[in-house]
């Protein structure tokens, strides 16, 4: 019999993004230009999105402005890509400034259908949205940012054919584990919930 208990230990790590999706928030600039952020603190509750994101970044002051957005999925081949925004910024008083994001990580603007900002033609997934809520979170260092999904995008080679479902064997969001990025796994199992189980 295999017993998955083992000893433990307190730990103090720097950070704890212990497996969040990694997104792609496309917004508008005060100026009209797009902005494209990645972020790794992004989970959904039905139709509602909740993002953690730093005060002071250009895309809070974008959503504070103008809250229409685009919540872009990207897959694990786009790591790259993400790792390469990250080391920008949208703020142009600011160091490693970049006007154009989406030439810089070499993706492509998609228009989107309900909102302003474009979508990333590359994501499987994209969640046009509006923030319907920003708030400082209890310690006053990140805005948390409700938002409501208005569209949700889906590329043909992750869904069921013929429903509105996501196949979850050919969809793998890119992960964001400690600072280093993965794709899903193999199948476990699947929820009692689930409405694309298999046999």
């Amino acid at each position: 019999m295999n017993d998955d208990r083992t000893s433990h230990r307190v730990v103090e790590p720097h950070i704890l993004y212990f497996g969040t999706p990694v997104v792609l928030l496309s917004t508008i600039d005060p100026d009209g230009e797009v902005n494209l952020a990645p972020i790794s603190s992004a989970w959904a509750l039905d139709r509602t999105v909740v993002l953690g994101l730093g005060p002071d970044g250009q895309t809070s002051r974008n959503l504070a402005a103008r809250p229409e957005l685009v919540v872009n999925v990207p897959g694990p081949g786009l790591w790259r890509q993400v790792e390469r925004l990250g080391a920008t910024t949208g703020r142009a008083d600011a160091p490693h400034f970049v006007r154009d994001k989406f030439g810089h990580a070499g993706l492509t603007a998609q228009p989107s259908e309900l909102v302003a900002p474009p979508r990333v033609a590359e994501c499987p997934l994209q969640l046009e949205a509006r923030a319907a809520d920003l708030r400082a979170d209890a310690t006053g260092e990140f805005l948390v940012v409700e938002v409501h999904v208005l569209r949700v995008h889906a590329a043909d080679s992750i869904t069921v054919p013929g429903t509105d479902y996501v196949e979850p064997a050919a969809w793998s969001p890119l992960v964001y584990n400690f600072r280093h990025y993965f794709g899903l796994g193999a199948e476990l199992g699947h929820s009692a919930r689930s409405r694309t189980p298999r046999a």
